[in-house]
């Protein structure tokens, strides 16, 4: 379900990233009180046109009685149509739409030794992990490896900077620029398996850190779990969330390809209703709830973001492409719909489990 938003504060970070924050009612305070490090879908129409996207919250997570503070990160995309308008158009007094804050890659509050490797805009969703997190339990550290372009194009800067004036014993800051030479720190370059594999080790303990929260492109995510496993990690320790996916770039699916019935029938459920359809060509699983079910839960229909993730009661699919789910996920028997076509003649999801 969706609730109109205003904006209240629109500040400019970096030339091509802003942040965005939205004045919450007070009937909506439970209702967008966030956990640390989930996102928000938003819907705008522009030029006729219905826009769906998903950004991360990068405020701290707060409780009652505190109103809570949704604040997001925009950074330009290349042919970006929301984006671009958050840049150039948004302005301040505009409503927007938007779903309750989702996604499952955060971290609750607890005692422990916590480390994220973030690339650009994947610091974000890492920012109110962390902000959080050393705010609320004074037993815990974090350790914060970031790799960007330039330091003008670092998002948040001032906000990393006063985590570690206000937690010099608890939080560890490393910083890569790929494109620009700093004048202390690491050398120039990119956050690669091999360049982690020597980093990690001399900044803590890596097979002890009580979890692990990879954030940003596809290849430094990628990397980053590489080096993670050859240093000894538990896979269960490690969380990632995928930033710019190339419209390209393949991924691990969950079931062989099989050639599809020729005919089948998906059933879903979706907010207590359900239903039954038939599926229409090559279309996705989540296509064929939208023609009768608007309401269907989506973001970026890339199989990135996990919005339409929902539960396979029976049949069988192949996924085209998972970014989103991790394999605890997978086993127990969830699924992206947005990515998923039957490969049985009778098909059932349940969305709201």
């Amino acid at each position: 379900m969706f609730h109109p938003l205003r904006v209240r504060t629109i500040e400019r970070i970096t030339d091509d990233a802003v942040a965005i924050t939205f004045a919450v009612p007070p009937e909506l305070r439970e209702t967008f009180r966030h956990s640390p490090g989930q996102h928000l879908n938003v819907r705008y129409r522009l030029d006729g046109e219905e826009i769906r996207r998903s950004y991360s919250i990068c405020a701290p997570a707060t409780e009652p009685p505190d109103v809570p503070t949704l604040r997001v990160g925009i950074r330009m995309v290349d042919g970006g149509a929301f984006s671009t308008y958050a840049l150039k158009e948004l302005a301040v007094g505009d409503q927007v739409e938007a779903m309750a804050p989702a996604g499952r890659f955060v971290l609750a509050p607890r005692p422990g030794r916590f480390a994220a490797i973030v690339g650009g805009s994947g610091i974000t969703p890492v920012l109110s992990m962390a902000a959080t997190l050393l705010a609320r339990e004074p037993l815990a550290r974090f350790c914060l490896v970031r790799s960007d372009r330039t330091a003008a194009s670092t998002m948040f800067l001032d906000e990393v900077a006063d985590l570690k004036d206000r937690y010099p014993d608890r939080f560890q800051l490393v910083t890569a620029l790929s494109r620009e030479e700093q004048a202390a720190g690491l050398p120039s370059g990119r956050l690669d398996r091999e360049r982690l594999i020597g980093l990690l080790p001399t900044l803590l303990p890596v097979p002890d850190v009580d979890g692990w929260f990879l954030c940003g492109p596809l290849g430094l995510v990628r990397e980053a779990e590489g080096a993670l496993r050859t240093l000894g990690a538990d896979r269960s320790r490690i969380h990632q969330e995928i930033f710019h996916v190339a419209e390209e770039t393949g991924a691990p699916t969950t079931t062989a390809r099989i050639t599809a019935p020729s005919s089948s029938t998906l059933t879903a459920t979706l907010d207590g209703r359900s239903g039954s359809w038939p599926v229409q060509g090559d279309e996705s699983l989540l296509e064929t709830v939208l023609r009768s079910r608007s309401d269907a839960p989506y973001a970026c229909k890339g199989g990135v973001c996990g919005t339409c993730r929902a539960f396979l009661v029976s049949g069988d699919v192949r996924m085209d492409r998972n970014f989103a789910l991790e394999p605890d996920e997978t086993d127990a028997g969830f699924v992206l719909a947005c990515q998923s076509h039957p490969v049985t003649p009778e098909v059932e999801l349940d969305f709201d489990r």
